[in-house]
């Protein structure tokens, strides 16, 4: 995931369905393409993919920094209503993390 500094992260995995897969590569392209028009809305909403496909039980894991975790949530509701959506199996959980350095992370450990 690029890092680029925002104070809140939203990372869940991604698996799509079987007839995700079944749908040529043309008309996969052009609904993805409806999501990058969709995420282009969002501007203050920094969005990384990275394929986990053969590595763990998602194909995708999707990560998201914002300093409004509202926008995230109005982002997350667009992509839920778009095309591509019934093609998607499972995209939970959702975790919400706070930006911090590790030393701190470890000093709230105690």
């Amino acid at each position: 995931m690029r890092i680029v500094g925002r104070k809140y992260r939203f990372v869940y995995p991604f698996v799509k369905t079987h007839e995700w897969y079944q749908c040529s590569q043309e008309e996969r392209q052009r609904m993805m393409s409806q999501h990058f028009v969709i995420g282009h809305k969002y501007p203050d909403v920094k969005i990384s993919t990275s394929y986990s496909f053969g590595l763990d039980d998602q194909e995708f894991v999707l990560g998201f920094e914002t300093d409004h975790p509202g926008t995230f949530l109005d982002l997350v509701m667009d992509l839920r209503n778009s095309e591509a959506r019934p093609y998607t199996e499972r995209d939970t959980p959702i975790f919400t993390c706070l930006a911090k350095p590790v030393r701190e992370c470890l000093d709230d450990l105690g």
